[in-house]
């Protein structure tokens, strides 16, 4: 099973990045699903969470910025990100969002800067 993070990028603040997920030959995506983010010299933290079924939900300081979707047919999650700024600056990754989590993809790098 390899989950494979894409669509980090540099951006200004207030920018948007839509960033994307996916895991081939796994049962990741029968699972409630998350976004996690890890900045320099902090540990990993969950950002935002989709079950198979039900209420999406996020941490407060990305509410109403972030959106979190899942497409399970093509075994996609996505993270629809506006108004980025600073503090949203860290190597974004995909799991499960309870344990035992599944092996960690290599997340992709989102960089706020001015």
């Amino acid at each position: 099973v390899q989950v494979v993070e894409s669509g980090g990028g540099s951006v200004q603040p207030g920018g948007s990045l839509r960033l994307s997920c996916t895991a081939s030959g796994s049962t990741l995506f029968r699972e409630d699903m998350g976004w996690y983010r890890q900045a320099p010299g902090k540990q990993r933290e969950l950002v935002a969470w989709i079950p198979t079924t039900g209420k999406t939900d996020y941490i407060d300081s990305v509410k109403g910025r972030f959106t979190v979707s899942r497409d399970n047919a093509k075994k996609f999650l996505y993270l629809q990100m506006n108004r980025l700024n600073f503090e949203d600056t860290a190597v974004y990754y995909c799991n499960t969002l309870f344990s035992p989590y599944h092996s960690w993809g290599q997340g992709t790098q989102v960089t706020v800067s001015s």
